[in-house]
């Protein structure tokens, strides 16, 4: 039997196809992208705002929050990240990612105050803010029960979630990597919420380090479900694990062969969510971009600084140019779309 048909009657079948060759997956993976996406590559003018790296939870694979191997511990005051989202725009941003540390010592309101004024001066701009484990770090916070948050934060002008936290479901995994953490089901239920909202975010997933392929086919099957149900996710990005500064002691790292691989079978089984982002910060600009031929439709954007995977090892921590990006997703043979935050095509070049 054809596995790519068996699939669609069966999601468990998933789970073979990590035994296929990556050609073989790779053709599929292009087919579904193709028929989509013809040979568009889709980027946004994006710049990440990381208000601190104070952090009551240790997890073992972060090196961005202040730790003994990362003793440089801030706090942006809400002006200055208002300043930073203003340059930025002045700049031609029309997103900023705001994602940050789960700090008890600033306070519930620090977090909403940062996208009110954001919003307040900048009420065109898209605000991306708070992953689930922000949310469920701050209903722990204020007391106040996930939908109250989700409000607050919609209220506040956040315009889409990011899907950061996720990490990988397996609670066993997740219970040595991050243990304390958001749980898995409260990480799907908080997005469910967001999305009966009539709200869109995105799901990532962390692979390379203690997980097996198993977890990462269970992970997409999770996802899938919820999709299902909610239609609510924008794109899935799977996300390398970065290997420097951190406590996670993992021995063999992951090829480019398996990256590919992943990402060719996370778009043949997650056919639901439109998007396939082959994160350029964790997955490397070249390898990246040769992800196009093999389901990924998005690079993410510019980006103008980065500081969480890039405390990791990541060369992510200046961005890249507007022209640079552009030139280098022609020169491997796609077809450069600007986009906003929710897809819709801005700019064609």
């Amino acid at each position: 039997m054809d596995i790519f048909k068996e699939l669609k009657n069966d999601p468990k079948t998933a789970y073979k196809l990590y035994d296929l060759p990556l050609g073989e997956l790779a053709l599929k993976a292009d087919e579904i992208r193709k028929k989509r996406f013809g040979k568009k590559t889709y980027f946004n003018i994006n710049r990440h705002i990381n208000p601190t790296n104070i952090c009551k939870d240790v997890c073992k694979f972060c090196a961005f929050s202040a730790h003994r191997k990362n003793p440089n511990p801030y706090v942006l005051s809400v002006q200055e990240c208002v300043e930073i989202a203003k340059e930025a725009y002045e700049k031609g941003a029309d997103e900023v990612h705001v994602v940050s540390a789960h700090n008890p010592e600033v306070g519930y309101e620090y977090y909403m105050n940062i996208v009110k004024e954001i919003k307040t001066a900048l009420p065109n701009i898209h605000v991306k803010a708070f992953t689930a484990a922000e949310v469920n770090f701050l209903s722990e916070l204020s007391s106040k029960s996930y939908e109250e948050v989700l409000e607050d934060m919609a209220k506040a002008g956040v315009d889409s979630m990011p899907g950061g936290g996720a990490e990988i479901f397996d609670e066993s995994v997740r219970n040595r990597i991050c243990k304390g953490k958001v749980s898995s089901e409260n990480w799907l239920k908080i997005h469910e919420i967001w999305h009966k909202m009539g709200k869109k975010s995105n799901v990532t997933m962390l692979f390379g380090h203690i997980e097996n392929r198993n977890h990462r086919i269970d992970h997409m099957l999770r996802i899938k479900k919820l999709q299902d149900k909610t239609g609510g996710f924008n794109a899935f990005i799977p996300l390398v694990y970065q290997r420097k500064n951190n406590f996670l002691k993992v021995d063999k790292f992951l090829t480019a062969h398996e990256i590919l691989k992943t990402i060719a079978i996370s778009r043949i089984v997650l056919e639901n969510i439109p998007n396939i982002k082959a994160y350029w910060v964790t997955t490397t600009l070249n390898l990246s971009l040769v992800a196009q031929e093999y389901g990924a439709n998005d690079i993410d954007g510019t980006i103008e600084k980065e500081s969480i995977n890039s405390a990791a090892g990541a060369a992510s921590s200046k961005g890249l140019k507007l022209e640079e990006l552009v030139g280098l997703i022609k020169d491997s043979g796609f077809i450069p779309i600007r986009r906003d935050s929710l897809y819709n095509e801005i700019e064609t070049f």
